[in-house]
């Protein structure tokens, strides 16, 4: 599909201004210098009630001036407005469906087996593109089937204001699994954002997609698992992708989410071949001392009794009890 043009988009709703609103991505030619068509690129959105923000989103990929996009929404069964706002977008859609689902997952290998592009990524329907990401990457960098692209994602609030820039620093299965160290480093923040990241299709079909049983941490798999495949990993310096921060995200949970990625980068761990056996038991060890750590900070800041250094089998009935006082009386500072 070539990308519509926003004179064939519906108007943006009242107020509404800027990327993707009243702004669109460059075009870019139909062929390649060479004469040769773009590569396919397919796009899936996994959506469920998120009727606030998916209309930003559909319009962020569908202007994107991409010659051969091919764009998917996998909705499931959201009973907010996201219906409506998907069907007021359906002419420019490749599929789009609306039906109960086992979770995001799901959704998005359902999206990936359905595709035909050469290259995938999904985006979130609370989460963009930037502005020239796909046409930036087209002429910039190119495509490499054997390779996964990371750009720079840019992290909003809730309202759509920029708060800051990101570029990960993983390069290698023995950087992602570095959680301490890599991907959680305080200082330089390696971690990657899933909507700065566009990687080969049939690679990421060849072992299955994302892992369904995963609902935290499902991403951080899914890059250990390409590198497990043997995907190289390249950083292209284009803003690519758009995170929103809010309140009703999954990563809110932080205490459930490091629990995931700590069993999860264990798993990856003892499956990673080309790193010696030393190297792999140094890593498990380092993640359930880091999973330790993390424990005992998060309980500390979880109330002054704790904070205080009173063990878990005094506090916590206290907390009950006192619950149980004031449940009456509305809330009260934590114990």
């Amino acid at each position: 599909m070539q990308c519509p043009t926003l004179d064939d988009l519906p108007p943006p709703p009242t107020g509404k201004t800027g990327w993707p609103w009243t702004e669109e991505s460059r075009r870019l030619t139909n062929q390649t210098r060479e004469g040769d068509s773009w590569p396919r690129i397919s796009v899936v959105t996994p959506s469920f009630n998120q009727g606030d923000f998916i209309e930003e989103t559909i319009r962020s990929i569908l202007l994107q001036g991409y010659p051969n996009l091919e764009y998917i929404v996998m909705d499931g069964g959201s009973e907010d407005n996201s219906i409506e706002i998907i069907g007021k977008y359906s002419s420019w859609l490749t599929y789009w469906v609306s039906e109960r689902d086992n979770g995001q997952s799901e959704a998005i290998n359902r999206g990936l087996k359905r595709a035909s592009g050469d290259f995938a990524t999904w985006i979130n329907s609370d989460d963009q593109l930037c502005k020239n990401a796909l046409v930036g990457h087209a002429e910039q960098v190119g495509f490499d089937v054997q390779t996964v692209y990371v750009g720079v994602c840019v992290y909003i609030d809730r309202n759509g204001r920029p708060i800051t820039s990101h570029r990960g620093r993983v390069h290698s299965l023995e950087d992602l699994l570095r959680v301490r160290t890599v991907w959680r480093n305080q200082a330089h923040r390696g971690h990657i954002v899933q909507p700065e990241v566009l990687f080969p299709r049939a690679q990421a079909l060849s072992f299955g997609g994302l892992n369904t049983d995963n609902h935290y941490t499902m991403d951080y798999e899914f890059w250990g698992r390409l590198l497990l495949a043997g995907a190289k990993f390249r950083y292209t310096d284009i803003p690519f992708g758009i995170f929103r921060e809010h309140e009703s995200q999954k990563t809110h949970n932080m205490l459930r989410q490091t629990r995931s990625l700590i069993e999860t980068a264990a798993k990856l761990a003892r499956q990673a071949q080309t790193l010696s056996e030393e190297t792999r038991k140094e890593i498990v060890k380092d993640l359930r001392v880091y999973l330790q750590d993390y424990e005992s900070d998060y309980w500390k800041g979880s109330g002054r009794l704790a904070q205080i250094g009173l063990p878990r089998s005094l506090v916590l009935p206290l907390r009950r009890l006192r619950g149980l006082v004031q449940s009456t009386l509305g809330r009260t500072n934590p114990l």
